[in-house]
């Protein structure tokens, strides 16, 4: 205040033959003793009587100060009886910009509504999650609060306690002892701090600095935790951070503090003081324990607990609130020119309530540069990020190390430079403030029930899906052709597998196949060879052949099984299986009939003999296969299978294989086939009785037992298994029910002829009485 009244003193342009003056009161954090104190002011010394003005030199228009909101409101119930402009220099305060309640207020801070984003900014930064607040117990500090906890739910931050420290009780020692007791049972490492220096007091002055020193501190720069002079603890707060709002370096104000001294203006009592207190001297000999002090000393060789040479914010707003001031007086004095100061330097009708109209419109640029509005606050204010670091030597240091533009676009208006920061002596490094361990890679953060969103589980990542960071609310699922690792931390290249000729399974299946299918070859051949012996001649010598033929194609048939799946092998796999054992099991039902025709025959008058030695039979057979040759067509022209590769039954492999197409298709060509097969084993179970001696009836009835059985139980095992193991199934079905009619049916045939060729005779048949 006194560098801005003396540099206006000093510009000719400004109030031209007007020198300003101040005058300078204490302030109290209590009613009485403000209003007081502003009753002094109005009445002048002596006896304060209401309504009476009892100074005639150097009366005052207008009051700055409030560094407070209290002060400010209770010096403004008295001011404003007189419409006295106040103008504040304390944090904006939308309780104060009532032009109804408080007309005569004029607040020179900017908005702080960016101070709670440009706070969480800074905690989303380094991951701070679990932060304590404490502030002072008044309006505004509740509406930042209220903005800041907001800010914190948008950003997934979470408020571990709020501990509100109330005006008057800085020194209650068990209102002190709660909060610290709160503050070590609290796993919160970072707390934010907000208010005015004089509410927050007990902070700095803690007598357990314990508490205090394994914390991050955040705050603004209105707490100002560097004015602590010879104190104890020095580094309680060494490496906080302070949102700091930003200034403009003032021409000409480090030199005016370098030449500043008390000798040089003997009225200013408080200069005094404070000269005598912050170096350690007297102003005079004899008085006092210290030595006189020296004429040479300069403000500049002072730490920072005593004085920072830059300019304060709030330094910088009273700066501003003079020249707001000055600047109103100017163009007042200029629209009202019959205003003319006295020859001894009074101004003679000028009262406070003329001022307001001035104020209000009044707008002029400082000498940084910076344009001023004082009636209206809609700029917002932007912030340095200072850490403040403290030394052995006692000395103390803020150090820029970030800043945040509000005007900024989201991501480049917060800047911090990591690097630079000095942490508190107990971290050494950024630290996590967590209300919960940390999720390590492989685990995702599951949610509490009834607790804070930062308060979680871990829970292991679900099937299929990874994370390969840290606190990971959600896993992400790998690609269809990649898997997870043990640990859920990467995804690996899924292999791709294939019934292949080359595994053991393949080759095991595949020799088996080629086996049974060169045993039936022989036994055709056996059968040609004897063609006509009676035993090859009883039961349908041709049918016998045909049978025989599509038994060795059912066994080759399964290859198509194995091996890479192609789009031939997809198409022809189940259509080949399909016709192969149609003709196989029309082959066996036709033989039954054929045993049960040639019985009926034997009676006199039978219809039956018509059909026996017939093509009847054969043409049942190419009748049965024409129907499933339709069903086969029908489904490859509607929907063919198709080669297909399956990536979810195994989590490790990518399994190629043929899918269906058409599984209504599929299942009606396996249903064909257990039509044929469930007529044949009933007629063959009819006819098991009948007396010859070459009866295939029994044989069938076998065969036709082992065929069903084999099918049925291959139904619910191919639904549950899966990829590779599914073909399997398929191929071990097809191979086992067609041994089992190779080996029921001609098994003993073959036995007959090639080791009792004597039973295979027309003699051995005559002379047999079963015969």
């Amino acid at each position: 205040m006194m560098f801005a009244v003396e540099e206006i003193n000093r510009n000719t342009k400004l109030l031209p033959n007007i020198t300003l003056g101040f005058h300078i009161f204490n302030a109290y954090h209590n009613d009485d003793r403000t209003l007081e104190s502003s009753l002094v002011w109005l009445s002048g010394q002596g006896p304060t009587i209401p309504n009476y003005s009892c100074e005639r030199q150097g009366k005052s228009i207008v009051v700055i100060g409030g560094a407070t909101s209290e002060l400010t409101v209770s010096m403004g119930t008295l001011l404003e009886l007189y419409r006295i402009p106040q103008v504040t220099y304390g944090l904006f305060d939308p309780l104060l910009s009532d032009p109804v309640q408080f007309p005569s207020v004029y607040q020179m801070a900017p908005r702080d509504t960016s101070l709670p984003l440009a706070m969480v900014r800074l905690m989303v930064h380094f991951k701070w999650t679990w932060v304590g607040l404490v502030a002072s117990d008044d309006s505004r500090s509740e509406k930042f609060l209220r903005d800041l906890q907001e800010e914190m739910v948008r950003n997934d931050v979470c408020v571990a306690f709020i501990h509100k420290i109330f005006t008057g009780l800085t020194e209650d020692e068990r209102h002190h002892s709660d909060f610290l007791k709160k503050l070590s049972d609290s796993t919160a490492s970072v707390i934010v701090i907000y208010g005015n220096t004089d509410v927050l007091l007990t902070l700095r002055f803690s007598e357990d600095p314990h508490t205090l020193i394994y914390r991050m501190w955040v705050t603004s720069s209105h707490w100002d935790i560097a004015k602590k002079p010879g104190y104890i603890y020095f580094d309680n707060f060494h490496g906080a951070l302070i949102f700091s709002e930003q200034t403009t370096k003032i021409p000409g104000f480090k030199h005016f503090l370098k030449t500043i001294h008390p000798a040089k203006d003997s009225e200013n009592i408080f200069l005094q003081n404070f000269w005598n207190s912050a170096f350690g001297c007297t102003s005079e000999i004899g008085k006092g324990d210290g030595a006189v002090c020296s004429p040479n000393a300069s403000l500049d060789t002072l730490r920072l607990s005593y004085l920072d040479m830059t300019m304060s914010v709030q330094s910088y707003t009273v700066y501003s609130a003079v020249y707001a001031v000055a600047w109103a007086l100017h163009e007042m004095f200029l629209v009202r020119s019959e205003m003319e100061s006295n020859s001894n330097g009074t101004i003679s009708g000028t009262y406070p309530w003329k001022l307001h109209s001035f104020l209000k419109n009044i707008q002029f640029n400082n000498s940084a540069g910076n344009h001023v509005i004082l009636a209206e606050k809609k700029s917002v204010a932007n912030y340095d990020i200072l850490n403040y670091v403290t030394f052995g030597n006692d000395t103390e240091v803020l150090v820029k190390v970030g800043e945040f533009i509000s005007e900024m676009p989201l991501g480049q208006d917060f800047i911090i430079q990591q690097k630079a920061i000095v942490w508190p002596r107990t971290w050494g490094e950024p630290l996590p403030s967590r209300c919960d361990k940390v999720c390590s890679p492989g685990f995702h953060i599951k949610a509490q029930e009834g607790k804070p969103v930062c308060c979680f589980d871990c829970a292991p990542c679900p099937q299929g899906q990874i994370s390969n960071q840290t606190d990971r609310d959600q896993c992400m699922k790998c690609p269809e052709d990649h898997y997870p690792n043990t640990e859920r931390i990467h995804c690996l290249p899924k292999r791709v597998t294939f019934l292949a000729y080359e595994e053991t399974l393949g080759m095991a299946l595949a020799s088996i196949a080629a086996s049974f299918s060169l045993l039936t070859a022989l036994v055709l051949w056996v059968f040609v060879k004897h063609r006509d012996t009676p035993i090859v001649k009883a039961n349908n010598r041709d049918l016998s052949y045909i049978l025989l033929f599509s038994l060795s194609l059912c066994f080759l048939c399964s290859l198509f099984f194995i091996g890479r799946p192609t789009a031939i092998n997809c198409l022809l796999r189940q259509t080949t299986f399909g016709v192969m054992f149609t003709v196989a099991i029309s082959s066996i039902l036709a033989k039954t009939i054929t045993v049960v025709l040639a019985f009926r025959a034997t009676r006199p008058g039978s219809r039956s003999r018509r059909w026996v030695g017939s093509r009847a039979p054969i043409s049942l057979v190419v009748f049965c296969i024409f129907i499933q040759v339709m069903l086969c067509a029908i489904w490859l022209l509607l929907s063919p299978p198709f080669p297909d590769a399956d990536t979810h039954s195994d989590p490790e492999h990518i399994i190629l294989e043929c899918n269906e197409g058409s599984l209504i298709a599929f299942y009606s060509v396996l249903s064909y086939i257990a039509v044929l097969a469930l007529g044949s084993f009933t007629v063959a179970f009819l006819a098991r009785n009948l007396p010859d001696t070459f009866n295939e009836a029994k044989f069938i009835t076998f065969s036709m037992l082992v065929f069903c059985s084999v099918w049925i139980s291959f139904l619910p095992t191919y639904q549950s298994t899966k990829g590779k193991m599914m073909v399997a199934v398929e191929v071990f079905s097809i191979l086992s029910s067609s041994a089992g009619l190779l080996g029921c049916i001609f098994i003993p045939k073959c036995y007959v002829i090639l080791l009792q060729p004597q039973k295979n005779t027309k003699k051995f048949l005559k002379n047999n009485p079963n015969s």
